[in-house]
């Protein structure tokens, strides 16, 4: 600081490793390969359509990969933990912690396959099956909304734009997934 004026005066000034002429001052301009529009809209459309779904479940000190789990175990009663990690695609050692809070909350049970006892397969208990439920219908309101003023063959090529953000190697896993008891 220059003690005579009282003002700031920048010589060579580095923050972080960078001088002060390594500053950008403009955004970066669209191109055929960046279409910042879209991927701002999906960045703000994911942040509200998850917003009401996590500050429910915030109260109850759980995130969204509880509300994952709850909602493929309630779509799905049954399902082996080993197809819910590849569904998700977390390890057994992120997925073991949330378990445990939702079997331990009752939202969940976890028992030995039939045939195979190695085997755990999750079932929702109903307060699981509720709490699930509540959050789809959070989720769905603000579908609904968006889908308000379209016709059927609009919905359908969301659903095709959809499907086509997925890897090609999972599509037909997860067509199989949200189609079935749809």
């Amino acid at each position: 600081m220059n003690r005579t004026s009282g003002t700031i005066e920048c010589r060579n000034f580095i923050q972080n490793g960078s001088e002060m002429s390594d500053l950008i001052t403009n955004a970066p301009e669209s191109d055929d390969q960046l279409d910042f529009k879209m991927v701002e809209l999906f960045f703000f459309a994911y942040r509200d359509f998850i917003s009401d779904a996590d500050e429910l479940l915030a109260e109850m000190n759980f995130g969204r990969a509880h509300h994952r789990v709850l909602h493929f175990v309630n779509r799905h009663p049954g399902l082996s933990v080993a197809r819910l990690l590849e569904i998700l695609q977390i390890t057994k050692q992120s997925l073991g912690p949330i378990l445990k809070q939702l079997v331990e909350g009752g939202y969940l049970l976890q028992q030995e396959g039939a045939t195979d006892r190695r085997k755990r397969l999750l079932y929702p208990t109903q307060k699981g099956r509720n709490l699930s439920i509540e959050l789809m219908h959070m989720q769905s309101r603000r579908i609904m909304s968006a889908l308000g003023g379209l016709n059927d063959n609009d919905r359908e090529i969301i659903e095709k734009f959809l499907i086509g953000m997925i890897e090609p190697e999972e599509r037909e896993l997860v067509e199989g997934l949200v189609t079935a008891k749809s």
